[in-house]
Parts: structure tokens; sequence; C-alpha cells
């Protein structure tokens, strides 16, 4: 199982998403606070439809206990400055995937942070600045995922 960390999450529906996300794809989404919204929030629940109880979510309330809870692992922090792409890694089941917040993406220091095994970009478009966060969540795991001939998916 792969594991997707949202690093200060602003939109709701992004997380609402990844939320359905997790649960059809079968990775854990791992929050750090602050959240930009309650998750009693409607569009949260909206966009993660019937799925929350389908879906492995655990909140932390800043990123040393993200780490504590995740590592050992690999971590790729996804970033549009970042020189390797998404593809040019060989995912490992248990391995992290980390995305900044829509506003601003991962600040340098968490990307420099010594738990970050590599950073990985998605090729874009020249003057393109940044994909949707669930967009490219998706985009993501399922590369991660196809590595692995979808296993456990039907």
């Amino acid at each position: 199982m792969f594991r997707v960390l949202f690093y200060q999450p602003e939109i709701p529906p992004n997380t609402g998403n990844a939320i359905r996300l997790s649960a059809n794809a079968g990775v854990e989404l791992h929050l750090v606070e602050p959240l930009g919204f309650a998750f009693e929030d409607k569009h949260l629940r909206r966009a993660g439809l019937d799925y929350h109880d389908l879906a492995h979510v655990r909140v932390h309330p800043d990123l040393d206990a993200a780490w504590a809870a995740l590592l050992p692992a690999n971590v790729y922090a996804f970033s549009a400055r970042a020189e390797h792409r998404y593809t040019d890694v060989a995912y490992q089941p248990g391995d992290v995937l980390m995305f900044g917040p829509e506003s601003v993406g991962l600040p340098d220091e968490v990307q420099l942070a010594p738990q970050i095994t590599k950073r990985v970009r998605l090729p874009m478009r020249p003057g393109s600045r940044s994909l949707n966060l669930a967009n490219t969540a998706s985009i993501a795991i399922y590369e991660a995922w196809r590595q692995h001939d979808f296993a456990g998916g039907e």
C-alpha cells in the first residue's frame, strides 16, 4: 500500500477527492494540520461522497507527528520546481507521496528536509504554474500502482 501525505491542505473538495481516491486505489491518506477546513465541511463531504468509511485517513497535528507515523520510508516530495520526473522513480509499497498546500506548494524547508528521499515533478507545458492537487495526487498514485501491476485491484 502506498501512502499519500497532504501537507496543510487548504481546499475541501481536493481533500474530499483524495479521500475518494484513497478508498478506490487502496492508499492511506495522511493530512498535516493546520487544515484549511473542518471535516464537517459540506464541500469535503460532497467530494468524498460515501467513501469516507472506506478510506484510511489520518490527521497529524504537525509534520513531526506525520514523520513519526510514516518513517522509515521513501518520501517523494512533489514540486513544480523539482528536476526529476515522477516517472523516474521505482515506487515501492509503503512509499510516501507528499504534496503541499494548493496556494503555495511545499515550502522549501519541507522539500529540503532530511526525510525527503527525492523531489519529483509532473511535466507541464512551459508557462504553466501548477496542476490541481487532487489531479496531481491521482496521477502519481496511479503511476506507483501501475508499476506494481495494480496489485489488489480488479
